[in-house]
C-alpha cells in the first residue's frame, strides 16, 4: 500500500481526499501546517507528497525548495502541488523548483488519482529504464538512491533535472527537439513545460559545469534541439 502525505490547511479537503484515495489502496496522512508536515515526512517516509501552495508559516514553493535542497534526507520524493491559482507563471515556478506535477483547484478527484498513478508508475519504472544507461566519463549514477555524481561530487538535481539527464544518457548522440523532451518527461504538464525547456537545460548544464560553447555533455543543435555528447567509457 502506497503512503501518501498531504500538506494542506483545508481540513475538509484533507478529509475528502483521504476517503477518496483510500479507495485506490493508498494510505493517506494529512498535515495542516508545514511544521507538522516535516515531522510526518521524517516519520512515515511517504511514497508521494501532495503539497498545497497557500499555507500558513511558509508557502508550498518554499517547502518544495527545502525538500529538493535536502535530497540526502528526503531523497527524490515525488511532489504533486495543488493551488487555488491557475496562473501559468506560478505553475511553471513549481515545476522548475522540482515538483513532478501541478494541479489547480478545483479539480476532479479522478484526475488527481490518475496523476498520482502516473508519477508512482514512473518511479517504479526507474530500475528498468536505468538499465539502458551507458557509463559516461565523469558521471556516476546510483539508481537506488537516484543520485548523480560529477567527477566524484554529488549533484543537487531537482526531479526534472535528474529525469532529463537520465533521458539524455539513455540516448547518447540522439538529437531531441523541445517537443520530444516534453513528451518523454512524463508526469508534468507539457503545455506549461514548453516554456521552461530551455531554462531546464540551462540549469542542468550549469550543474554539470557545462557551457553551450564548449559542451562536455549537452550540445545545442541550433534550430533543432539538444543532444548528449558525453564520452562513453
Amino acid at each position: 500500500m502506497k503512503q501518501i502525505l498531504i500538506i494542506d490547511d483545508d481540513e475538509n479537503l484533507g478529509e475528502l481526499l483521504t476517503q477518496y484515495l483510500e479507495r485506490y489502496d493508498m494510505n493517506v496522512h494529512v498535515a495542516h501546517t508545514p511544521t507538522r508536515g516535516f515531522e510526518m515526512l521524517k516519520k512515515i517516509k511517504p511514497d508521494l507528497l501532495i503539497l498545497d501552495v497557500m499555507l500558513p508559516e511558509k508557502d508550498g514553493f518554499e517547502i518544495c525548495r527545502e525538500i529538493r535542497a535536502k535530497s540526502s534526507i528526503y531523497g527524490q520524493l515525488p511532489i504533486l502541488m495543488l493551488t487555488a491559482h491557475a496562473e501559468v507563471t506560478e505553475r511553471i515556478v513549481g515545476l522548475e523548483l522540482g515538483a513532478d506535477d501541478y494541479l489547480p483547484k478545483p479539480f476532479e478527484p479522478r484526475e488527481l488519482v490518475a496523476r498520482i498513478h502516473n508519477i508512482l508508475r514512473r518511479s517504479s519504472d526507474d530500475n528498468r529504464l536505468h538499465k539502458d544507461i551507458k557509463p559516461i566519463d565523469g558521471l556516476d549514477v546510483d539508481i537506488s538512491r537516484r543520485e548523480v555524481k560529477l567527477d566524484g561530487s554529488v549533484l543537487d538535481l531537482t526531479t526534472m533535472e535528474y529525469e532529463l539527464l537520465i533521458l539524455f544518457m539513455q540516448f547518447p548522440n540522439k538529437t531531441f527537439t523541445r517537443d520530444e523532451l516534453m513528451n518523454r518527461l512524463r508526469g508534468i504538464d507539457a503545455e506549461l513545460f514548453s516554456r521552461a525547456v530551455d531554462t531546464l537545460v540551462s540549469r542542468l548544464r550549469h550543474k554539470l559545469k557545462d557551457t553551450s560553447k564548449t559542451p562536455r555533455y549537452i550540445k545545442t543543435i541550433w534550430g533543432r534541439g539538444y543532444t548528449f555528447v558525453g564520452e562513453q567509457l
